[in-house]
């Protein structure tokens, strides 16, 4: 378990070299996490709030209906464990009607904890926050008092659809293990749609996404000693029927040489880096991963429109 006081320099240690893994691949890649620096959680934020993109106002309304039924799945006092928490504003829908006693939220932004933590003292200053700095994706370990209270998981935003599905269920499988026998694990899931409301939300008419696209171009320049030349790099999003995925890529404009850590890598025009899959589902899908990972699925909400999912896991 790593604290939100973690030093700066080893938050930064393994850019480079994760960086490397997939830019030196035959099929050039970053991942995901490299996104969220604190200009990329800024500008994921301003994500949130674009009229094309109704993830997460999907999500809160669900969120809001649902809170007052989870207490036939989740007992009062629990601890919220929240996986991927850069701000606690979807968590903060239950804390009131489910009597939330502690939240745990973990994120790999030290910048966004502490800002989180600071907030809760602030507006709910009864609730016992315990941030833990690492990459959810880690074995986790929840602080002891925390140990001792019912747990609920909380994992939103459909973030569960950037993995592909092995690693999903690599991941299910260790919050089962984190949060122990009872819990219950609440997870966001975006629905299959049609192609343009899709692709509209990840490519918006005012250019946001593709500036945290490239912004993750902008933090490898500044912590693994690269010479990306951002404007040379193209956002695109595309949608992959086969796989059930929108795929973010970074398309090189040109031919080009760039160096990342004193390493050399060529581009050819028109090569892209895949910087993010997000893939979409449908409830029998999503009921088959998280029973494959060894959860039975006692309830799905959705709204009216059937644009997205949150799933009661237990």
């Amino acid at each position: 378990m790593q604290s939100v006081e973690k030093t700066r320099a080893s938050i930064g240690e393994g850019i480079a070299a994760d960086a490397l893994a997939g830019l030196l691949s035959p099929r050039k890649s970053l991942p995901p996490k490299l996104f969220y620096d604190e200009a990329g959680c800024v500008l994921f934020g301003e994500i949130t709030r674009l009229p094309e993109y109704y993830l997460t106002r999907t999500e809160r309304e669900i969120l809001v209906s649902l809170a007052p039924e989870l207490d036939g799945f989740v007992a009062r006092r629990s601890s919220l464990v929240e996986y991927g928490a850069s701000d606690e504003a979807k968590a903060a829908l239950l804390f009131a009607p489910l009597d939330i006693a502690g939240y745990v939220p973990i994120d790999i932004a030290a910048d966004a904890l502490a800002s989180l933590k600071a907030r809760m003292a602030q507006a709910f200053p009864a609730i016992r926050v315990h941030p833990i700095l690492a990459d959810f994706l880690d074995p986790i370990t929840l602080p002891r008092d925390v140990l001792g209270t019912p747990r609920l998981g909380f994992f939103p935003g459909s973030t569960i659809g950037n993995l592909d599905p092995p690693a999903a269920i690599g991941f299910l499988r260790r919050v089962r293990a984190t949060l122990g026998e009872g819990a219950t694990f609440l997870v966001g899931a975006d629905l299959e749609k049609p192609t343009d409301l899709l692709l509209a939300a990840y490519d918006d008419a005012a250019g946001v996404t593709a500036a945290f696209n490239r912004n993750i171009l902008a933090r490898l320049n500044r912590e693994a000693e690269a010479d990306f030349d951002i404007e040379a790099f193209a956002h695109r999003a595309v949608w992959n029927p086969a796989e059930h995925r929108i795929e973010m890529h970074l398309e090189s404009r040109c031919d080009q040489i760039v160096h990342v850590a004193g390493k050399r890598i060529i581009f050819r025009r028109g090569e892209t880096i895949h910087t993010e899959n997000s893939h979409k589902f449908t409830e029998p899908r999503l009921m088959a991963l998280a029973m494959r990972a060894g959860w039975r699925v006692s309830r799905i909400w959705t709204d009216p429109q059937k644009l997205f999912a949150v799933a009661a896991l237990q």
